[in-house]
């Protein structure tokens, strides 16, 4: 196996189909899951209509998915580069398809959150592997803006969820938001089959120790994110949840350290590459989710728009990303990456601020427009430059971990925005009224400015372009490629 692991993957790409393909199979694959974290919520009184459930459930059908996507991201990752990157992307695809059909025939509320729950599964198993795969199939030269097209299709994705489930929902059934998944799954699977390139990682061991620390770690903390707004902040559960989920990410950091073959190594944070890109992830996705999860109701329960109006005029910010992230890539190769993700996120937090600053009870949507259309700029922005830093910043054999760490750091940001934004929100305000939820809402997007303002402060902190040196082992370094930085 270790010998695999370090044979050249350039022959049997090229053999494959290379990198068209790989772009094409890596960005459908990571636009279903990523899609499936917000297309739910929009479905939600559907749901409740035909299947029952209390709110209780219903919030479930939500948290399931977005619980074990972020839980076994790492570890997805990890089972990928020891046991083939192909196989196990292949192994989550087949998963998150049929749990998609499963969630589509569900007859009740239970059935219908134990398949979400396999459902991100599939999800985490396949998700970071799409990042690495795709890395090794384009060369280095292009990949910034094949990082470009896969940060603008993920990123669609992301911010599209409750239009696409809210026509769907409101034009055919909620049934749909799940069935679009299988043939997009079952079209993949044999194109992945026959177009990608098997490679591995290190050809280590799988850490067992440190696999079970990090889940349990990521499944406490983001277990106590989610249910924290609805139980209370003070509740024992979601208390013991946060301490404990504290307490074993620590753990896994101390082992981490003193291993010989970690999952993931603690070296890699010594780059101020990796480091930085990774916090800046975190926060931008904490002030960005927690924004979208806000203003898609504002548009609905405030200035009355059905799903599809709301989902529609989102669209300067939703389809932004179409348009502007392959250029974000291209510029990421040209003048580095840190440039122009930091000016996408301080893009990003112009127009949160800008947001806050005008909405009301019945605010025109012209007014809204520059906010809208800051917010998706930044957020284009920010997608393909960021991944190419994160995949750049370390040894080739550790893409796959990197990749997984990377993605489960946005996933607890995102469950955290929701969370801390929920929080404010419900502080100041309310669902009462109109006023009372701008009410909430100003003070919630005013959080959301700051945090992503400052993952600009922290992308800022990655070294400038340069041959970035990366310790492979205690008593050996190897100076990566250069970073776009």
């Amino acid at each position: 196996m270790s010998q695999q692991a370090h044979q050249p993957q350039a022959a049997p790409t090229a053999r494959r189909g290379g990198a068209v393909w790989a772009l094409v199979i890596t960005s459908v694959a990571g636009f279903m899951a990523a899609l499936d974290n917000l297309v739910v919520t929009t479905a939600l009184p559907s749901i409740r209509d035909d299947l029952g459930g209390a709110l209780h459930d219903l919030e479930w059908t939500v948290s399931a998915y977005t619980l074990t996507f972020a839980v076994l991201l790492m570890t997805g990752a990890a089972l990928g580069d020891r046991f083939g990157r192909r196989r196990l992307f292949l192994t989550g695809l087949t998963i998150f398809t049929g749990a998609s059909a499963a969630a589509a025939l569900a007859p009740g509320i239970d059935s219908l959150i134990a398949a979400r729950a396999v459902q991100g599964v599939g999800a985490a198993i396949m998700m970071p592997l799409t990042l690495t795969l795709l890395t090794a199939a384009v060369p280095v030269a292009r990949r910034g803006m094949a990082y470009g097209i896969w940060g603008a299709v993920n990123g669609l994705a992301v911010a599209s969820g409750p239009l696409i489930g809210g026509s769907l929902t409101e034009h055919i059934s909620w049934q749909w938001i799940f069935w679009l998944n299988v043939p997009l799954g079952v079209a993949l699977l044999p194109l992945a089959r026959l177009r990608l390139a098997e490679s591995h990682g290190t050809g280590a061991r799988l850490d067992i120790p440190g696999t079970l620390l990090a889940s349990g770690g990521l499944f406490g903390i983001v277990y106590g994110l989610v249910r924290g707004p609805s139980d209370g902040w003070t509740d024992s559960v979601v208390l013991l949840a946060l301490f404990a989920g504290a307490a074993l990410l620590a753990a896994f950091v101390l082992y981490s350290t003193r291993a010989k073959n970690p999952m993931l190594p603690m070296r890699l944070f010594r780059s101020r590459a990796f480091s930085g890109i990774n916090a800046a992830s975190l926060l931008m996705f904490l002030g960005m989710f927690g924004s979208i999860f806000l203003l898609s109701q504002y548009m609905q329960g405030v200035l009355g728009y059905s799903p599809t109006e709301a989902g529609l005029r989102m669209l300067p910010w939703t389809g932004m990303p179409m348009l502007v992230a392959p250029i974000a890539g291209i510029l990421s190769d040209r003048i580095g990456g840190r440039p122009v993700v930091a000016t996408g996120l301080f893009f990003q937090a112009a127009g949160l601020a800008y947001m806050a600053s005008v909405v009301t009870v019945d605010a025109s949507y012209a007014a809204q427009l520059p906010g809208l259309i800051l917010s998706g700029i930044g957020m284009a922005l920010f997608f393909a430059p960021a991944s190419n830093l994160v995949m750049s910043s370390v040894l080739p054999k550790e893409q796959g971990i990197a990749s997984g760490a990377n993605n489960a750091l946005r996933e607890v940001g995102g469950a955290l925005g929701i969370a801390v934004m929920a929080s404010i929100f419900s502080s100041q305000g309310g669902y009462d009224s109109g006023q009372s939820f701008v009410d909430g809402l100003r003070p919630a997007l005013v959080t959301g400015a700051a945090v992503v303002a400052l993952a600009g402060v922290a992308a800022l902190l990655i070294p400038s372009r340069k041959r970035v040196v990366v310790a492979e082992a205690p008593d050996e370094t190897r100076a990566l490629e250069t970073v776009g930085g």
